[in-house]
This record gives C-alpha cells, structure tokens and sequence, in this order.
C-alpha cells in the first residue's frame, strides 16, 4: 500500500510563506516547493490536521507557472451545455493570477461586464518532473500529486467571446486546495460540489472521456511541462450559477475540502440567480 503524503502552504507571521508537510498532526517546514526536491528545514509547527487546518492562514498549495484546463472531459457535462464530446482533448489556459486560496472570496465580475458565472468542480494534477512530447505512460508516472479546484467562469462571456480569456481567467476564478496529496490512485476518485451545502455535482474520475495520462501526453507534445504546473482535469454534470453570499465547498476523494466563498463586485449586490 503506497504512503500517502501531504503538503500545504501557510503564512507564518503574516509576511512569511512556506510550504509544509503534514504528518501526525504536524507542519515539517520545508525548504521550498516539496516537487523541487525540497527538503525538511527543521522548523517544527503543531497543530494542523489532514486538510492543513491549523493555527497559521492556509494559502493555496501551488504557484503554478502555468494552469491548464481539460474543457467537456465528462460526456454528461458536454451534453448539459449543448456541445458536442471533443476528439481529443480541448484544453484552455488560465493565468496564474486566477489562484485563491483556501477560504477565499470569487469576486463576481461587474454586473455590466457579465451576469452569470458558473462553479465547475475539478480534480488538478501538479506536475513532478520536467514533461516534454512524453507518452501517456511516462506522463503519468511525472505526476507529483494531486488537489482540488474550481473552473470558474463567467458562463456568458464564455458564449459570447469565442475566445475564453475573460470567462475563464478573471482574478479568483481558479481556487485550489486545501492540501495537495502524493501517491493517492487517481482513476476512480470522488468529486462533489456543494453550494450553500446543496449538492450541486457528484461524478467520479473514472468518468472521464480522457484520462489524465493522455491529457498531459496531449499536452506535453505542444507545450512543454514543468514542476509545479497544474492541470485542471475537467468538470461532470452538475454545473451551475453562483452569486454573492453563496457559499462553494469542492471535495476530492482523498484529498478533503476546498471551501470558498463568493462575493459581488465592490459596490455591487447580486442574489438573484440570471437565468441561463
């Protein structure tokens, strides 16, 4: 039975961020990112559990380089929103300015700028090693671990602008966390989204119509993988408006709970639901 490992990243001190691994109920500092080889530092925190709660902020676990998204990777999905089941995987960027941590608030766009903006619950993979032009086999085995995530996106400017720059990468519209975990199996995991604690999604990985090592494969023959990217995997059915005052909880089997909120834009109070 493989060794499950977990990993966070707190503030210390207001000022200081360190990544962290958790073991029996305690923080090892490390010194830097655990998939660059970092190692323990000494530094001794007390009090966290599995899901990186403890006495320090919780901050999201990754600073990509990079974010790639797996658009209709569930077929159920696809057929919700109208289209068609991709030949091959469609993938999408976000930039990394969309990251928000643990806790966070996903700050709606100006009612001007869009109406309706959708959560769409994910399992992410955090690349390893260095991938590039690799076949699936040696793309998977250059996973370092896995966590949860949420494709935020703005449903209306998706649909209007072709391009999905502005629905999909606006500031807080990619949350991860809590934790990332390494050597969790990841073919037949768990996804939830909860909204104001309504199940809004409930799928499962082993669903997808590409599974991960052909996404990274797919990817790394155009663009060249690093350590600390993080892949989105795609969403199953179930998405859905969100608006301010709502509260976001996305589960991953194994790896716990990345709870959100939303709130409007400053200024701006919106409660009601657009119509799709």
């Amino acid at each position: 039975m493989t060794t499950l490992r977990r990993f966070a990243r707190v503030a210390l001190d207001g000022a200081r961020h360190v990544y962290i691994e958790i073991e029996a109920n305690t923080g090892y500092v490390l010194t830097g990112a655990p998939w660059l080889g970092a190692s323990r530092t000494g530094e001794v925190l007390a009090g966290f559990d599995d899901e990186g709660v403890g006495p320090f902020p919780r901050l999201a676990p990754v600073e990509p380089r990079k974010i790639l998204c797996v658009g209709r990777n569930y077929r159920a999905h696809a057929k919700e929103l109208g289209n068609e089941v991709p030949a091959e995987p469609m993938l999408f960027l976000k930039p990394s300015t969309s990251i928000l941590d643990p806790g966070g608030a996903i700050e709606l766009p100006p009612s001007d700028v869009s109406s309706r903006v959708d959560h769409e619950a994910e399992l992410a993979v955090v690349i390893g090693t260095r991938m590039k032009r690799v076949d699936a086999s040696q793309a998977r085995r250059g996973i370092f671990g896995i966590t949860a995530a949420c494709d935020v996106s703005a449903r209306d400017l998706q649909k209007k602008d072709g391009q999905w720059w502005r629905a999909k990468g606006s500031d807080t519209f990619c949350p991860v966390g809590p934790i990332v975990v390494m050597g969790l199996e990841i073919d037949s995991l768990e996804i939830e989204c909860r909204v104001n604690d309504e199940v809004r999604q409930r799928g499962n990985t082993s669903d997808m119509i590409f599974d991960i090592g052909r996404v990274l494969s797919h990817v790394s023959r155009v663009m060249t993988l690093e350590p600390g990217d993080l892949v989105l995997t795609g969403s199953p059915e179930g998405v859905g408006p969100i608006v301010d005052g709502d509260r976001v909880e996305i589960r991953v089997e194994g790896v716990g709970h990345l709870r959100v909120r939303v709130q409007a834009a400053h200024g701006e109070a919106r409660s009601t639901p657009p119509e799709a």
